[in-house]
Order: structure tokens, then C-alpha cells, then sequence
């Protein structure tokens, strides 16, 4: 608690004006990045690898425009909570009908244990390959490492912001050693970034579950409750200042996951591309990394998909808690929610399933939930009688409505593909 409580004090003191200088800045630092773990999970490693090596370099602006999608969404929950004091879950609840309410929390409940399924299967499947064990054993570690994390959420919000924002450091050194390993095509990157361009029909698949897969429900649920009442704000002017520190950081923290992102695509374009286009899972890349570029870069890969697995998972349960006390004002210990969202990870693997179709599936599932928070988020930020004078502009809003209809339309697309239902313009 000393921690919290001292980073408390130094807010106050920033934003009363008693403390100045550039490191009183970092005081704010915290919510952004702990969300930014949503966009670097393991659900978006088996995207990226299959983008770079079906397509080398070709679909990084896709990676870019669900990079800026994101930092509009994140800046919007984060803006609800710093403005009401209250997260996205329970203005849902004060707001919206009863009936509404369930069958929100239901639908987020889901999402969210959707997400937790992707992210405890990325680290046991990366520390079962790294170690040579079992996958089983691989979620056993997985399981007690996410919980003595979790244990330090006790102590305040501080601790558990500087061990996830060490977490999002050792990914984003993973993979600037990845693409120092790889003989990267810079110039083709170059081009791809800025050049929007989808070959065929595959390519489009793919695109949508890069976007689709992006904005994540519990994300946006979560940095709503990161940022109330984090700080003390005794009037408007101090909202200002926590928004601006707050808006810096959600460009900051997530331009970071995005790089880590286009890493991820621009490390398989230059491995696999070229003889190895079809590598398309996690545990194929591992071992066709070997041969391709050693095992230092395979054993990076694996350390940070072991990272980013357990890190997120962590992150899931915080969101997966923050729901439910938001929607039904009801808590349960947090080791309890950390078990109950387990059985499924581990139900896929004692019937046999395969670990990777797993996490597809999650994805699709998370594409069905995405809907509830982003137009309740748009709603809320919106409203002058939610938000007074702190009230999204019409730029802003027009730009969160053409982003949440993109996203939520090319989800639509991944849903039919993932059903069989035939779409006109997709003709191989």
C-alpha cells in the first residue's frame, strides 16, 4: 500500500501544481499500460505470424488502422472513469433496463472467460515447448505463476502497474532482439505500412481477425475502472490535467503494442514468407524458427509468448472481476474468480482438443461480445448529462462511430466465414 498511497500523494501534488519537472509525469503512468497487455496477448500471435507469412509484409497497415481504432477506444473508457468516477460496467448498470443489464453482464461474462481461455493456453503452450513438458504441466506452472501475481493486487493499484508494465518491457525487448535477428525487409515494411492493399480473399480473412481481434471487450471495460478515482480531482481544471496525462499515455502505451504488433508480422514475413508461407500456428512457428534463424530467436519467441500469456492473464481476471462487481455489484475473492475462469482451459485439454483451434474459437467468441461495450462506451462519452462539458465532440464521435462500425462490421465477416455463411465480395 506504500507504494499506492505515495503515488497518490505525488498526483495531488502535480495537479495542485506543488510538484513539478518531467518525471512527475510517470506518477500517471499505469492504466494505458496495463490495458496494452490486451493487444500484445497470444490471441494476436497466431494472427500476426500467419499475416507475415502468408503475406510478408503486405497487411502492416492493417495492423496500423486497428492500432489507431484502439487508441480511440481505450482514450474513451479511460475519459468515462476519469470524468464519472465510475467504469463502464457500472454505468451500465445505472443506466441501462434491468433486462439490458443481465444480458450485458452475460454477454461480458462469456467474453471474458473467452479471454482468459487464449491467454492461459499462449503461456502453457509456450512453457510447454520451452521446457519440453506437457501441455498440462505448462497450464499447472501457468496457473500458480498468474496467481502469486495476483496476490499483489492487495497492496493498491502501484505494484501491480509497475510488475504488468516490466511484463510489457520484457515482450517489446523480445521482439526488438526478434527483428534484429531477422533480415528484415525494411523497405518492403516500409511500403506495406502505408500502403493499404488486400491480394485476395484470404488476405481479407486475415485483416478482419487482426481488426476484429483488436479492441478488446475487457480492455474496454477494464481501463474505465483503472482510471477512476486513481487520482484525487477536486474540479474540473484537474480532470483536464488527468485527461491529458491519461490521453498521452493510451498513445503512448499502445503506439508501443502496436510496434510490438508489426514486429511480430515483419519477424514471420522474413522468416517464413519465403518457403514457409503456410505457417500459420503457434507451435509450428517455434520449430520452423529453429532452423530458420536458430534458437535464440525461437527461445525469445517462446519467452515472450510466455510473457505475454501469463501477463494477460493476470490482466483478464482483474477485467473479468471489475465486470462483475460493476454489473451486479457482487464480489467474489479474487483467487476464486482465478480458478473458476481456469476450467475451461483445462476442460479443452482433457478432452483432447487442439489448443490452437481453441484459441480461434475464443476469438470468435470475443467478436460476438465486442458489440456491448463499444456502443455502450460511445453512448455514455457522448452524453452532456454524463459527461458535462468533458462531452465527446462531433469529430470524435464521428470517428468513434465509423470505428465501431468498421471493427463491428468486419466481425460480422469473420463470424459468417467461421460459420460457412457464403459473403458476395468474398470469392476466392
Amino acid at each position: 500500500m506504500i507504494s499506492t498511497e505515495r503515488t497518490r500523494r505525488g498526483m495531488s501534488a502535480v495537479l495542485s501544481g506543488e510538484r513539478r519537472g518531467f518525471g512527475s509525469k510517470f506518477l500517471f503512468v499505469g492504466p494505458a499500460v496495463i490495458a496494452s497487455i490486451a493487444y500484445v496477448d497470444p490471441g494476436n500471435y497466431a494472427t500476426n505470424i500467419q499475416a507475415g507469412a502468408g503475406y510478408g509484409y503486405v497487411l502492416l497497415w492493417v495492423v496500423l488502422l486497428a492500432n489507431l481504432i484502439a487508441m480511440l477506444f481505450q482514450s474513451l473508457s479511460a475519459r468515462l472513469g476519469i470524468v464519472t468516477g465510475k467504469n463502464l460496467a457500472e454505468m451500465s448498470r445505472d443506466n441501462f433496463p434491468r433486462p439490458v443489464v443481465w444480458a450485458m453482464w452475460a454477454v461480458s461474462e462469456v467474453a471474458a472467460m473467452a479471454t482468459d481461455l487464449a491467454e492461459f493456453l499462449g503461456g502453457a503452450i509456450g512453457l510447454a515447448l520451452l521446457f519440453n513438458m506437457p501441455l498440462i504441466w505448462g497450464m499447472v506452472v501457468t496457473a500458480i505463476v498468474t496467481y502469486g501475481i495476483l496476490i499483489f493486487e492487495r497492496r493498491g493499484f502501484r505494484p501491480m502497474e509497475l510488475i504488468i508494465g516490466t511484463m510489457v518491457a520484457i515482450i517489446s525487448l523480445c521482439y526488438l532482439i526478434e527483428i534484429f535477428i531477422a533480415p528484415i525487409d525494411w523497405g518492403s515494411a516500409a511500403v506495406g505500412l502505408v500502403t493499404p492493399n488486400l491480394p485476395d480473399a484470404t488476405a481479407l480473412t486475415i485483416a478482419v481477425g487482426i481488426i476484429g481481434a483488436t479492441v478488446m471487450p475487457h480492455a474496454v471495460y477494464l481501463h474505465s475502472g483503472l482510471t477512476q478515482n486513481r487520482a484525487e480531482v477536486r474540479h474540473d481544471e484537474d480532470r483536464r490535467k488527468v485527461l491529458r496525462f491519461s490521453n498521452i499515455e493510451v498513445v503512448i502505451a499502445l503506439a508501443v503494442a502496436g510496434m510490438v504488433n508489426m514486429a511480430m508480422v515483419m519477424m514471420a514475413a522474413s522468416a517464413f514468407h519465403q518457403g514457409h508461407s503456410n505457417v500459420a500456428e503457434i507451435e509450428t512457428a517455434y520449430h520452423t524458427l529453429t532452423p530458420l534463424l536458430g534458437s535464440a530467436a525461437a527461445a525469445v519467441f517462446l519467452v515472450s509468448l510466455i510473457t505475454s500469456g501469463v501477463s494477460s492473464s493476470v490482466v483478464g481476471t482483474m477485467a473479468g472481476q471489475m465486470i462483475m462487481q460493476g454489473f451486479l455489484h457482487f464480489h467474489v475473492p479474487i483467487w476464486v474468480r482465478r480458478l473458476v475462469t481456469m476450467v475451461p482451459a483445462f476442460a479443452v485439454v482433457a478432452v483432447g482438443y487442439n489448443a490452437t483451434d481453441a484459441l480461434v474459437m475464443s476469438q470468435v467468441v470475443l467478436s460476438i461480445a465486442l458489440p456491448v461495450p463499444m456502443i455502450a462506451l460511445v453512448i455514455f462519452t457522448s452524453r452532456r448529462c454524463v459527461m458535462g462539458t468533458f462531452a465527446i465532440g462531433t469529430v470524435t464521435r464521428v470517428l468513434a462511430i465509423l470505428g465501431a462500425i468498421a471493427v463491428l462490421s468486419l466481425n460480422f465477416v469473420l463470424l459468417a466465414q467461421t460459420f460457412g455463411v457464403p459473403i458476395p465480395f468474398l470469392i476466392n
